[in-house]
């Protein structure tokens, strides 16, 4: 597995780095991020069906997601949460770390980036370094830089 931090060193992407007792959901993370400014998102690591497609998608903590509807977006029949063991297979990371940054861990570039319009229109967004116990924030342009650099397919939708 790849360094997060080397990663954006060599990217040469500033970040800042907020540590904080272990989250697991946008409602306990919210307890530590009163003071931070930019936008917050809630991470989903969903699958199709067949188990053959796996979505990352990327959305404001405060939206609800309904995944039927994104399901039709997709144009796929149903959607559904990914198993933990998909999880570490595909972004090596664990439940609760769910994070853009795991996509270094993917190595076949198959998991597809799922992103809601407005968390882009943020000057600063929020992920976790691939652990629970720290949040980084960084720049809506830097971010971008690194979603290319992963060579995953990334597209933007209305959630």
């Amino acid at each position: 597995m790849q360094d997060i931090y080397k990663v954006l060193k060599d990217l040469n992407i500033d970040y800042i780095k907020h540590e904080h007792p272990p989250v697991y959901t946008c409602e306990e993370a919210d307890k530590y991020y009163k003071d931070i400014k930019g936008g917050k998102s809630k991470n989903l690591f969903i699958r199709n069906k067949k188990g053959d497609k796996h979505y990352l998608v990327i959305v404001e903590s405060s939206k609800m997601i309904d995944l039927k509807g994104l399901a039709n977006q997709l144009g796929e029949n149903k959607l559904s949460f990914a198993s933990e063991r998909r999880l570490m297979e595909y972004l090596g990371i664990k439940s609760g770390a769910v994070s853009p940054f795991g996509l270094i861990n993917d190595k076949q570039k198959v998991v597809e980036v799922i992103i809601d319009n407005n968390l882009m229109k943020c000057d600063r967004l929020h992920y976790h370094p691939n652990i629970n116990t720290a949040t980084l924030e960084i720049s809506t342009e830097d971010f971008k830089k690194f979603l290319v650099w992963t060579g995953n397919s990334v597209s933007f939708f209305e959630i």
